[in-house]
């Protein structure tokens, strides 16, 4: 194939060298995850209690906005090249808080990875595969597919990897939505206020649904500070990439509206999305034949071929060899 063995080897033993040294690390430090997700509510609290006490007062509340230099500097620059815009940088930003990334000033650094990525790996590949003569033996068509293939490479890989903890994240919330509207019929038909029952409910299962447990305490500390409380359900589903948390947010804001039973409304959407849940995992298991198909033909018929085939045609073999079989030593 043209690859430098002795170099794929080096590359290897060096990740397997860097994933013992990660394993270690990983074992002997003491990771708490409920630090981080504490810190990050709070300062979205202290967000919202400046806001609502520099309401009134436009340049005490410019001072209390929290600045970036590095992010101000990509800023500028990318606003000098004419490559960042609003609408784009919104939907970034939308990405990052459905990935779980509070920090909206990332959105610049995603935006920059976009253009700069492309422009180190094509040149790094371009040496590599142009100028050190590394791969000697490779073609012109070689050259420039590994060439292409970096700089896609690079130009999608900041979206690949939001997009992937976006995916990640919102399955963990579908798993656990059923049980906290459960738990949020209960409470609202012990009388609980929202954003009481909200707090209990991320209490409750921030142990098991960590992640759907930061979106029910966020949601709860919007509604105790914003004044709309219709924007702080909004937001709910501005962060969460799925449409049952949009049906969620639907029902809040009508029975803030108009006055509906809350429980009543949430019973019916815990009922539909537990069988929604139901229904795709039957869906799953009827689309598992199929998938095990290709496998079965490819990698376990061949080997039970071999183990029950096998000795009959070394058999046969010997019987029809020209030496014939070997008898009584001669």
């Amino acid at each position: 194939m043209g690859f430098d063995v002795i170099m794929i080897g080096t590359l290897m033993a060096f990740g397997a060298a860097l994933a013992v040294f990660y394993a270690i690390y990983t074992a002997i430090t003491i990771y708490d995850p409920m630090d981080k997700r504490v810190k990050a509510l709070n300062e979205r609290r202290e967000q919202l209690k400046a806001d609502i006490m520099a309401s009134g007062a436009p340049k005490k509340r410019a001072s209390l906005v929290r600045k970036n230099e590095t992010t101000d500097l990509l800023t500028g620059w990318l606003s000098k090249l004419k490559v960042l815009q609003d609408s784009q940088l919104l939907v970034v930003q939308q990405k990052l808080a459905q990935a779980g990334i509070r920090q909206k000033e990332y959105g610049v650094a995603i935006i920059f990875g976009r253009m700069v990525l492309p422009i180190v790996l094509g040149l790094a590949v371009a040496y590599l595969v142009y100028w050190s003569g590394a791969y000697p033996e490779w073609g012109s068509t070689k050259r420039f597919m590994a060439f292409a293939a970096a700089v896609i490479l690079g130009y999608k890989a900041p979206d690949l990897y939001i997009d992937n903890l976006v995916t990640k994240r919102t399955a963990l919330i579908r798993k656990g939505l059923p049980d906290a509207l459960d738990l949020l019929v209960i409470c609202a038909e012990a009388g609980l206020t929202v954003d009481a029952a909200f707090n209990r409910v991320a209490r409750e299962l921030g142990r098991a649904y960590p992640e759907l447990g930061d979106e029910f305490t966020l949601t709860a500390i919007e509604l105790s500070f914003l004044t709309q409380r219709r924007q702080a359900f909004e937001n709910l589903a501005y962060r969460v990439k799925l449409d049952s948390v949009k049906g969620v947010v639907t029902t809040m804001i009508q029975t803030e509206r108009y006055g509906t039973p809350l429980a009543s409304a949430l019973r019916v959407l815990s009922a539909e999305f537990r069988n929604e849940r139901m229904m795709r995992a039957e869906e799953k298991a009827a689309r598992l034949p199929a998938i095990m198909t290709v496998p079965l033909i490819l990698f376990i018929l061949p080997v039970l071929f071999v183990f029950i085939l096998g000795p009959a045609a070394c058999s046969i073999s010997d019987v029809f060899s020209p030496h014939g079989p070997v008898k009584g030593g001669h």
